[in-house]
């Protein structure tokens, strides 16, 4: 199924075409160690979806040590003391609105709060969450396989998408491709090694949107291999007022802008497209954890 994709309007400025990243000297691919897992996510005042996302990577089963990277915003809803209080989670706070000391504070990119967690996991493979996500049961271990079979045969992993569907709007799960018909990941393991050899997310050209997509790319043009984990499932909770922010958003017209100037090659042979997937989660994880959310957020903006 191809997704119909709105540019926008091209731009004739913005920061030149990504130069390439001198590549370093040949060595032996070694095996990844998968004996421990960095999930990393960001949130900012999400708190009531903040502990699910949590829960749902603590619940986890898996043969692998999990730690927990939490990148803050400067969260004002009671979400800082709740992290700070939980001895298995790192927590980094940056804060980025407001002043201090009567100046205003630098606004940061979401590239720029991601590449701190990035470089503050521990473990080679990091899981990348959003903190309006379930990771469902078996996702970690299943990406754990993923790679030991993949590595196996020679491939030369940078990273391992996990499908997902966006709550309660989609009925597939799926993983995207972008320009090129690439796959990218949206929520799963990226590799430590891979995003360090292509300089991790470009934290100048993207204040939020097509980073991630950006990262990917550079990782393809790197000699590096992202695959999907067909059994990996990840819910992701879509705000009933999300849509309308997101469609009013200038910010995702002028980052898409600057990807697809960046990418412009490989946005001539094929546009971004989703892979889908027939499986249907028996438990009702999202129904039953997001649903009540959900009710809420309507009353609220209700009232």
């Amino acid at each position: 199924m191809r997704l119909t994709w709105p540019f926008g309007r091209a731009t004739t400025g913005g920061p030149p075409p990504q130069p390439p990243t001198p590549r370093p000297a040949a060595t032996a691919y070694r095996p990844t160690d998968l004996s421990k897992i960095s999930v990393v996510l960001g949130t900012l005042d999400r708190l009531h979806l903040l502990v699910p996302a949590i829960e749902s990577v603590r619940a986890q089963q898996v043969a692998a040590e999990v730690e927990i990277v939490a990148i803050d915003g400067g969260s004002t809803d009671g979400t800082l003391p709740w992290l700070t209080a939980q001895k298995d989670i790192i927590t980094i706070v940056q804060h980025n609105r407001g002043e201090w000391q009567g100046r205003p504070l630098p606004k940061r990119s979401w590239g720029f709060f991601m590449n701190l967690a990035f470089r503050a996991a521990n473990a080679e493979i990091v899981c990348m969450i959003s903190d309006d996500c379930l990771v469902l049961p078996g996702a970690l271990q299943a990406g754990l396989d993923r790679l030991a079979a993949l590595e196996a045969k020679g491939e030369r992993v940078g990273g391992l998408a996990f499908p997902f569907r966006n709550w309660p709007d989609d009925q597939r799960f799926f993983v995207g491709r972008t320009l090129g018909g690439r796959m990218m990941v949206n929520h799963g393991f990226l590799l430590r090694r891979a995003m360090a050899d292509v300089g991790w997310i470009d934290a100048e050209a993207y204040r939020f949107y097509k980073a991630d997509s950006d990262l990917c790319l550079k990782m393809w043009d790197r000699g590096w291999s992202i695959h999907d984990v067909p059994d990996a499932h990840v819910e992701h909770y879509v705000d009933p007022g999300e849509a309308l922010r997101v469609q009013n958003n200038a910010t995702m017209a002028a980052d898409r802008d600057v990807y697809v100037q960046r990418w412009q090659e490989l946005a001539k042979r094929e546009l971004p497209s989703r892979q889908e997937y027939d499986w249907q989660d028996p438990e009702g994880t999202a129904d039953r954890v997001f649903g009540s959310i959900r009710q809420q957020s309507l009353e609220a903006s209700a009232s």
